[in-house]
């Protein structure tokens, strides 16, 4: 007996749970999966009448799904004995005859990952595509049925179907689908050979295309050596001069579009002539044979040797990679590019990469300079310039690197700042963005190591304290019968396991640190009691502490509970651990109110190109804060522990400055001026406190955005842009601002970050850039108390791959270690609170009047005292 194929046999399995087809004399004939919106379904009637469609619909099963989702429904169509009708996209472009009978569906937008069915009142009468459908079967193709093979049937059967180039449409309304003849042998004989370098020029785009178009006005001919050969990224292959001009300002390389895989003989090595235009596609050079597909394969040879890649003095990252552009190319040591993203899901290119940069890891500007200054805005145009995305040509299996198979999350890691050497690779260009597609496989070996792993902070032992800032990462214990929290949501771990391994990572990390306080976000918001997150985290922390320095939590009053358990009404909300061996309690927990923001629909408006739009309704909450005092050695210490509005979420002057769906200008995230309002309530709160003042936690604000310096050192006076409160606004359930205020003066805090290191510190990484949105902020009673403070870099620089879930990181062991414990990175507080130093009373010695009595009561304590010593 013939083996089953797996995906066959899981399609035989799914079809049979289908309900069956009474009768099947229409069905479809023709698939074309083409480029942009040309998408259509060619159906046909078989019959001897005209059938009526009411009933029927097209249904796709998408990306591997086994539930169908509607495309098109049919009711109030006919279709003719023998007849066809055209189902298409409505953008699609598809150059039907007149005579075609084609209707427009609007959710015809079905990809190569995707089969498709017709039903009839629920039942499948015909189908294209396996069911679950593997990933891009029928991308970029057009699939018609052979005539000898008009046949419906409920198991798509692909020996039924001619596969034809993509954008193939020359068939579709007619069953009389002539071949077409074959195109004429191409030979470069007698042709005039354009070198290579020639092509590209020395300058972004190609001398042979006019300002102001994107493609030449004749083809041209150019031969040389494949280097390498693209089939899903690029589609196509590269070419490189044997010979180059020796210059460094030309590429001796190329990409020729065919707009699919590379027949078989065209193999690294192989001499290629081609035939095409040049275009600038998306400021990618290439040549484009892709419709007359005009190539002459010559000898095998070798490949030529990749080109070190280097970066000029007074050039950028992207001037450099423009003289390579098409070029095989290997990065040495000289090429001084380093790791700024490591290994992770690119939502730009739609797929897992790295990213690296010139010379550092880049910053994010917000993080060194004000919203909107100059230094700020040509930090970002620099940062664009500074970008080469690390691909495969395949988009790589979950927790795999194809370039680097030995990936471990225990010595084959990969951690921002390092650098990348020993990798070879083809230069283009997509997604607005350079891309280096790898052709070999490098070692942990071929990383120089920046900023390498350590066990322990340094700051682990230093001071008489320790005070730390630390997200968790939605540490949720829901799977291990924890309490819900109030929205009912799980956003951490979805089985025990991974929640068993985030709990063991994030102990191993706050046993490290050695802290003595301890202040934490994303915890699950879940009250207090023996089955809530934070008892959970506590109990498997004080396993791994001596009993003096085991831990407790930090309860707030029964009076401040939400719904009488809860710490405000979120899913995650802010916790506070202590070592009570170390400091002790003063007093009770408070917790700080933040703002809300409520705009009723219709309340407030917007105006573009004299067009009035009101607002559809608005209503923006974030987390209280929660402060505790503590007495060390009769020093008095307050700790506020923050989780600021993230940035991802929507609030009311998003939608008023038309940035509700775009990143805000000024590159400080949405609800910006949300979070200016909370920073004003923290800085009028706590203005205050007596003694020591220390603001830790994730304040989802740079360090030199509008909330931190809100709370530092900003001066309306010195300042170029005003910094404004959020509009609408309550607390506590009462009016706090209608209009949104200008903040003249800020509370005063010190960054003891910026205090002890500069501006130039992190604790997190997004989009390839670092920044700290982690901060400890402190009056100047305890900012002369500091000792040193550190970011604790085993969550930001490495891989997202090593976490707790298993989601997106397919079969890769995970590790028990603190390295990706969370995304955020510890930030560790060392003070001075030294205890007092107690001066001893001294003994007064007996008086001696001179007398007989006197001496001999000096000689008897003598004596007793000599004999206490000699015991």
């Amino acid at each position: 007996m013939e083996s089953v194929n797996k995906l066959t046999a899981i399609s035989l399995a799914v079809a049979a749970a289908l309900p069956m087809m009474a009768s099947a004399d229409v069905m479809i004939t023709e698939y074309v999966e083409g480029s942009s919106n040309n998408k259509a379904i060619e159906i046909y009637n078989s019959g001897t009448a005209t059938v009526d469609l009411t009933g029927y619909k097209l249904v796709q099963y998408r990306n591997g799904s086994t539930v169908a989702t509607d495309m098109a429904l049919l009711d109030g169509q006919t279709i003719g004995a023998k007849k066809l009708k055209v189902i298409k996209n409505p953008s699609a472009a598809l150059d039907l005859a007149v005579d075609v009978d084609a209707i427009d569906g609007s959710a015809i937008y079905f990809n190569g990952g995707d089969a498709v069915a017709l039903v009839k009142d629920g039942t499948v009468v015909d189908i294209i595509g396996d069911v679950p459908t593997p990933t891009d079967w029928g991308l970029d193709v057009t699939l018609k049925r052979k005539l000898d093979a008009l046949v419906a049937n409920t198991v798509f059967n692909a020996a039924q179907w001619e596969q034809l180039p993509k954008d193939t449409f020359s068939g579709l309304g007619s069953l009389d689908k002539t071949a077409e003849p074959e195109p004429p042998v191409f030979s470069c004989t007698g042709a005039k050979i354009v070198p290579i370098y020639q092509v590209q020029g020395a300058g972004e785009s190609s001398p042979y295309i006019a300002d102001g178009t994107f493609e030449s006005e004749a083809e041209v001919t150019v031969r040389g050596v494949v280097t390498a050969r693209g089939e899903s990224l690029f589609k196509g292959f590269y070419l490189q001069e044997i010979k180059g001009d020796n210059s460094p300002y030309t590429s001796d390389g190329v990409f020729v579009l065919l707009g699919e895989a590379a027949p078989a003989e065209i193999q690294p090595g192989v001499e290629v002539c081609v035939q095409g235009k040049v275009t600038e596609y998306f400021g990618l050079t290439q040549i484009d044979i892709k419709t007359d597909k005009k190539f002459e394969v010559g000898a095998k040879g070798d490949v030529p040797a990749p080109v070190p890649f280097y970066v000029a003095d007074g050039e950028t990252l992207a001037q450099a990679l423009e003289r390579y552009e098409g070029m095989n190319v290997v990065l040495d040591a000289g090429s001084d590019l380093k790791i700024s993203r490591t290994f992770s899901f690119d939502y730009a290119g739609k797929r897992n990469n790295m990213l690296v940069s010139y010379q550092a890891p880049l910053m994010k500007p917000t993080q060194l300079y004000p919203a909107l200054s100059a230094e700020a805005t040509a930090l970002v145009k620099s940062n664009l310039e500074n970008q080469l995305f690390i691909e495969s040509d395949y988009k790589p299996a979950d927790g795999e690197i194809p370039y680097f198979p030995d990936f471990n999350v225990e010595t084959g890691y990969i951690r921002v700042g390092d650098q990348l050497t020993n990798l070879q690779g083809v230069i283009g260009y997509s997604y607005g963005a350079y891309r280096l597609v790898a052709t070999n496989q490098i070692t942990a070996g071929d990383f120089i190591r920046g900023d390498d792993r350590t066990d322990a902070p340094s700051v682990a032992t230093k001071g008489d304290i320790r005070v730390a800032s630390f997200n968790v990462l939605n540490f949720f214990n829901d799977v291990d019968g924890g309490n819900t929290n109030p929205s009912g949501s799980n956003r951490g771990a979805l089985t025990l396991e991974e929640m068993v391994l985030q709990r063991t990572k994030i102990v191993s990390a706050i046993t490290a640190m050695n802290a003595d306080i301890v202040g934490l976000m994303e915890i699950a918001n879940n009250g207090f009691g023996e089955k809530s997150a934070i008892k959970d985290l506590v109990d498997a922390l004080n396993d791994k502490q001596t009993p003096e320095n085991a831990y407790s939590f930090v309860e707030i009053a029964d009076a401040d509970k939400y719904d009488g358990q809860y710490f405000g009404s979120d899913a995650i909300t802010v916790g506070m651990l202590y070592r009570g061996g170390k400091v002790t309690l003063a007093g009770a927990a408070q917790v700080i109110d933040t703002p809300e923001q409520h705009a009723s629909a219709g309340s407030v408006t917007r105006t573009k190109n004299d067009k009035t739009e009101v607002n559809p309704g608005n209503d923006a909450y974030q987390r209280h804060s929660l402060a505790q005092a503590f007495k060390i050695h009769n020093e008095s210490l307050t700790v506020v522990v923050n989780h600021l509005k993230s940035k991802g979420s929507g609030c009311l002057e998003d939608w008023m400055n038309f940035e509700d769906s775009v990143d805000p200008a000024d590159q400080q995230g949405k609800c910006n001026a949300f979070r200016v309002s909370a920073a004003k309530v923290l800085g009028e709160t706590l203005k205050d406190v007596k003694g020591g003042l220390l603001v830790i936690g994730d304040m989802n604000a740079y360090g030199m955005e509008d909330p931190i310096r809100v709370l530092t050192d900003f001066d309306a006076s010195k300042s170029d842009r005003d910094i404004m409160t959020a509009s609408w606004t309550t607390l506590d359930g009462k009016v706090f601002e209608r209009q949104g205020s200008k903040i003249e003066k800020g509370y005063g805090l010190i960054n003891l970050n910026t205090k002890a290191h500069g501006v130039g510190t992190y604790s997190y990484s997004y989009n390839g850039e670092l920044g700290n949105l982690d901060h400890a902020l402190a009056n100047t009673s305890l900012a002369n108390r500091l000792v040193d403070i550190e970011d604790w870099h085993i969550n930001s620089v490495e891989s997202n791959l090593f976490e707790y879930g298993k989601k997106f990181s397919g079969e890769l062991a995970k590790s028990e270690n603190a390295f990706s414990a969370s995304d955020h990175d510890p930030v560790i507080v060392a003070l001075s609170y030294p205890a007092p130093v107690v001066t001893p009373t001294p003994t007064p010695k007996p008086k001696n009047d001179g007398g007989a009595l006197g001496y001999l009561g000096l000689a008897l304590i003598s004596l007793f005292g000599l004999q206490r010593r000699r015991r």
